[in-house]
């Protein structure tokens, strides 16, 4: 997280502060306020998710048009998103401290020469959210219960770790977007990233472990090429019927020669926890590990 006093910086600052930190506050930031911030607006779900579980969710008062949990803050007024920031009803709310992505480089700029304090943020590791839990608990007055929840957050984490330990590690695909019943326009999680670090944790070796990027791009031929073991699609939402879902699953009949289908092990998940790098982390990275290792889970 990077704080920006108001028209003391340029956007290049932003720019390089936030890619460098990577949501952890930076030890040089300053702040026009003494004490923390009453009047927050987040247009990150990760972070608003964040500000709630650390004990700041009354001093939400603004959240973007994609948040969904906790349900308090889907009661709250909605300013827009990544692309279409609603500047408007921003100032109308009169924040006193806005999180935005790190890439809404107009949006910061406006904020700020409004005089209205601005953090920057993007997505980074596992590591990274954990930071930023603790920097958000030091920026709101919050510090002792973010502390708690990044520490509960690493002792689930290492206990999905033990639970598969030892287990055969099979070589996952593990896709976030395509389109529907189909397998066209398919991108999967590349090795960089907190989805590379959740199938790890969870017991398994991602097919595009050795793409250092996010995510991928791939082709047919391509998955051929890599021949997961296991398939594991994901849904922000939880808008799929089970018959649906068995009919996106049957899709990857189509490719009858991968051996996550000659063996069965194609799964669908529904949540916003798989794709929300927040503090339900270790819940999705568990139920990753229990599709991947049921038996783990049994004892």
């Amino acid at each position: 997280m990077t704080r920006v006093k108001p028209k003391s910086s340029s956007m290049r600052s932003y720019r390089c502060a936030s890619l460098a930190l990577l949501f952890v506050i930076s030890s040089t930031a300053v702040t026009s306020q003494s004490s923390p911030p009453q009047r927050i607006i987040s247009l990150i779900p990760a972070v608003t998710e964040i500000l709630f579980a650390i004990g700041a969710g009354s001093q939400v008062i603004g959240v973007s048009n994609y948040d969904v949990y906790p349900p308090a803050a889907t009661q709250l007024p909605r300013v827009g998103g990544l692309i279409n920031p609603a500047v408007e009803i921003i100032l109308s709310l009169q924040p006193d401290l806005v999180i935005a992505y790190e890439t809404q480089f107009d949006l910061l700029k406006q904020l700020t020469n409004a005089g209205i304090d601005v953090s920057s943020y993007t997505h980074g590791t596992l590591d990274h959210i954990l930071a930023g839990i603790r920097s958000l608990g030091v920026q709101t007055g919050h510090a002792t219960r973010a502390e708690q929840v990044a520490r509960q957050i690493e002792s689930d984490l290492q206990g999905i770790r033990a639970r598969v330990a030892g287990r055969n590690r099979p070589r996952t695909l593990f896709v976030f977007a395509k389109e529907p019943l189909s397998i066209r326009n398919l991108f999967a999680n590349g090795g960089k990233g907190f989805h590379n670090e959740m199938l790890e944790i969870a017991g398994s070796k991602n097919v595009f472990a050795d793409t250092p990027r996010p995510s991928v791009q791939a082709s047919t031929e391509t998955i051929l090429a890599r021949a997961p073991e296991v398939i594991i699609e994901v849904r922000a939402g939880n808008t799929l019927k089970q018959t649906d879902i068995r009919r996106e699953i049957a899709v990857w009949n189509l490719l009858p020669s991968l051996p996550a289908v000659q063996t069965g092990r194609v799964y669908f998940l529904q949540g916003t926890d798989l794709v929300v790098p927040g503090p339900r982390i270790a819940m999705a990275t568990e139920r990753l590990a229990r599709a991947l290792h049921p038996d783990a889970f049994k004892q």
